[in-house]
This record gives C-alpha cells, structure tokens and sequence, in this order.
C-alpha cells in the first residue's frame, strides 16, 4: 500500500528574511543617492570654477545635507509606518479578546480563499489560533511579524551612514584628484561605484544585474553631464 503523503500547513515565515532583504536594499539605493547626488554638485561647481576651496565647500555642503536630509525623510517615514504597525497589532488584539470564535473563521476563510478545502482550512485555523492567534492573523492580514517592527532612529541612522558612505566616494576623488584630472578621475570612481550599487541592489532584490547596472549608471553618468555643464554655463554667465 502506498505511504500515504502527511501535508501541513502553516504561514509563510519568511518575513524575517524579507525584512531584511529591504533594509539592504534601502541602504544600498542610499548609497546610490549620496554618490549622485554629491558628485552631480560637485561636477556643476566644478563645472563653474576651479577654485579647489569653492569645490571642497559646495560638495561638503552637499554632503551633510543630503545625508541630514534622508536621515530626517527616513525617520519620519519609518515613523509613520511603525504607527500603523502597531495599530495593526493594538487592533486584531481587540478582535481577538472580543470575538474569538469569529477571528477563527476569519482565519479558516483566508486559506479558502487560497484553495485549502474548507474543513482543512479550519483545522489549519485552530492549529495557528492554539500556537499564536495574533501572529497568525497579523503575518495573514498584512505580512507583519509583531517582533520585527522597524525602528524609526534605526532607520534614520542607516540612512545617514549609506548616503554618507556615498557621497564620500566623489567627494574625496574630487578633492584629492590633480587639478588636471579632477574631472575625469571623479567620473571614473563615481562609475565604478555606481556599478557595485547596482549590483548589490538587484542582487538583494533578486532583480536584473545587467538592467540595475545599467540604469543606475546610465542615471549618475546623465546627472553628472547636465550639472557639470549648467556649471560651465553659469560659471561663463556671471564671469
């Protein structure tokens, strides 16, 4: 007689593992932001002038602020998200305590809803309510583990370091380069890095290597031209 095949269900448990994948990603598109951002200034003032201490300034500026900058969007944004979380929680809380017999076949209607056969559905139902009724309801409702919330000063100080780490790239080539190769020297690394960004982002996003490459450094090496180029103008404008 054939061995007859055991199946169980359970709730998909890799929001760990996506939770962490994103906040890869979220560091690595905030590298990418502090090398286009910084090297697009620094090559628009460097574009206007040659004055070393003008160059070192604007780009230093451009630094700090856009690193201030996303840590504050960051903070605020994670913040938001961090409310919802926890009204998500403080409110399947209150359904559960008020009407547990309903939560349950709210539940058991959730796998039907995904083909599991009614009765199955409601056996899965209780199995998940005796183990852990509100992570159950939350990871089926809204993908949320109530032991993996974001932290907002977490975020904000993540976002502060990635865009920092990447503007340090064109800030530092352009001002330790020769004055004669500054331009083209500070192309090069922004490339170059532009180049690891994409990668690491579609790798943690299990995207395209070759189209991530390609169109973050397609998008840096366009904003490096303009901006270098509305310097040139504006330095020939006012000179």
């Amino acid at each position: 007689m054939a061995e007859q095949e055991k199946t169980t269900y359970d709730v998909p448990s890799d929001t760990i593992d996506n939770g962490l994948l994103n906040k890869l990603r979220a560091a690595v598109l905030g590298a990418n932001d502090g090398i286009v951002s910084t090297s697009s200034v620094v090559m628009g003032v460097a574009g206007a002038t040659s004055d070393r201490t003008t160059i070192v300034t604007a780009g230093l500026a451009a630094l700090v602020a856009g690193a201030l900058s996303m840590a504050v969007g960051e903070y605020v944004s994670v913040s938001s998200q961090s409310d919802a979380e926890k009204a998500y929680i403080d409110r399947e809380k209150r359904d559960l305590e008020r009407d547990p017999e309903g939560e349950l076949h709210v539940l058991q209607r959730e796998y039907m809803k995904q083909g599991v056969a009614e009765a199955t559905a409601l056996q899965v139902a209780k199995e998940l309510t005796v183990k852990d009724a509100l992570r159950s309801h939350l990871r089926m409702h809204f993908n949320l583990d109530p032991d993996d919330l974001n932290s907002p000063m977490q975020a904000a100080i993540a976002s502060l370091l990635s865009f920092t780490a990447g503007g340090l790239v064109p800030f530092l080539t352009i001002v330790l380069a020769p004055a004669k190769y500054r331009i083209s020297v500070t192309i090069d690394a922004v490339l170059i890095a532009l180049v690891i960004t994409g990668y690491l982002s579609a790798t943690a996003g299990k995207a395209s290597r070759k189209r991530a490459v390609l169109r973050v450094v397609l998008g840096g090496l366009a904003a490096m031209i303009i901006t270098y180029y509305v310097g040139v103008l504006f330095g020939t404008t006012i000179s």
